[in-house]
């Protein structure tokens, strides 16, 4: 059973092998909430996993060890793993989606891990895990579904109330819901005025669905971002935890999650993955206004953001923000036109990035054309502004 006890036992175990990580206020991020991030994407691998998965290998017998681990992951738990296995002289293999981001798996192998890729998402990887185990008899480390990896993540609940005082909420991402079991059990038994909330992604809502209709249920299929919460079913223990101590779970979008992560990076100079990022996602697209003037920590769970897409998410939260936009402008093809536009968009402190012109289709006039501008801009209220003048000089937009 999970006890408090365990869990201090647990921040004991792991004062070897991990950092306590900061609490850091970021009060760039909104005025709305005061807002305290749990910066475990600084942590030993990029993620808090390593916390959980440590624990449980400093528990398996001299035996287990012998035989070596396996686990299964989208990346973070198998890097946690194939780190603590290292670390205590212990062969290990991790399953892995073959579509999870390529620095992640690499990643994996350098800490030491044997890599055995599995066709399909998480769930696939963890079928073929156990059918592993039970061919080679390896020790499986689940990378949610156990007690000791449970209370190795609930360490971070114990920091967080050492860190912060007069706290009135946590925040935590909810993958297969090993992390909020932990941090949720440990500052409810420490403080059980603190309220904890969840976030899923609308892409993979598993635990919301659970918690939802009070039974654990399973999607047909994930598809988000946040590859680190792409969990099609909860846990049995995790799901029990979370109907106790959790005090609700919302959704984010992959377009609100892009939009988190750009102002992570912009405001606080901080990278997280999308799964770390919905945390800040929940409060920023006003899911939790319940919360609103409170005291607030995100817990930031993990940076691993496969850097091939982190261009492409950047670009996204830039379009979602209201910080860059497209006008599509018919006019006549004379000179003049297209430094009239420049004009309209300077005086509205636009930035012009980009212009591509093209002569109109079949519906338009002989001597129309299209001016297709890429502009940066403030926020939506100033794409307005910058729209409302261009109609008003006699420019129709598309």
């Amino acid at each position: 059973m999970l006890t408090l006890e365990k869990i201090r036992h647990a921040a004991e175990v792991l004062k070897e092998a991990i950092y306590k990580t900061d609490v850091i206020h970021a009060g760039k991020l909104t005025d709305e909430y005061r807002v305290y991030l749990k910066t475990e994407n600084l942590q030993k691998t990029g993620s808090f996993k390593i916390r959980g998965a440590y624990y449980k290998i400093s528990q398996l017998s001299p035996e287990e060890k012998a035989r070596g681990v396996i686990a299964c992951s989208a990346g973070n738990h198998a890097q946690g793993v194939a780190l603590a296995a290292t670390k205590n002289g212990i062969s290990s293999l991790i399953c892995l989606p073959d579509g999870a981001p390529i620095s992640k798996v690499e990643s994996t192998r350098a800490y030491g891990a044997d890599i055995c890729l599995v066709p399909g998402v998480y769930d696939d990887a963890y079928n073929r895990a156990l059918a592993l185990r039970d061919e080679h008899g390896y020790s499986f480390i689940h990378p949610f579904d156990d007690e000791d990896v449970i209370a190795g993540q609930g360490t971070i609940g114990l920091e967080i109330v050492s860190q912060l005082k007069n706290l009135d909420a946590v925040i935590v991402p909810v993958g297969g819901g090993g992390l909020i079991s932990g941090v949720a059990f440990a500052i409810k038994s420490l403080n059980p005025n603190i309220q904890v909330y969840g976030v899923q992604a609308e892409g993979a809502p598993s635990m919301f669905n659970s918690m939802r209709d009070h039974q654990i249920e399973t999607l047909p299929s994930v598809s988000t971002i946040a590859d680190g919460i792409a969990v099609k079913q909860p846990g049995t223990n995790t799901f029990a935890y979370c109907e106790q101590y959790v005090d609700g779970i919302v959704t984010v979008n992959d377009d609100e999650i892009a939009s988190a992560i750009l102002a992570l990076i912009e405001k606080q100079k901080m990278i997280a993955e999308g799964a770390g990022a919905t945390p800040v996602a929940a409060l920023l697209s006003g899911k939790l206004p319940q919360l609103k003037g409170k005291k607030v920590c995100c817990v930031v769970s993990g940076g691993n953001i496969d850097v091939t897409i982190l261009s492409r998410v950047i670009q996204r939260g830039l379009l979602t923000s209201g910080r860059q936009c497209t006008l599509n402008i018919e006019l006549l093809d004379k000179p003049g036109q297209l430094v009239a536009v420049s004009q309209i968009i300077a005086r509205c402190g636009g930035n012009v990035t980009g212009v591509h012109h093209e002569h109109a289709n079949a519906g338009s006039a002989v001597i129309g054309c299209f001016l297709r501008i890429e502009v940066e801009t403030k926020d939506f209220a100033h794409i307005a502004q910058i729209r409302k003048e261009l109609e008003d000089a006699g420019f129709r937009i598309e």
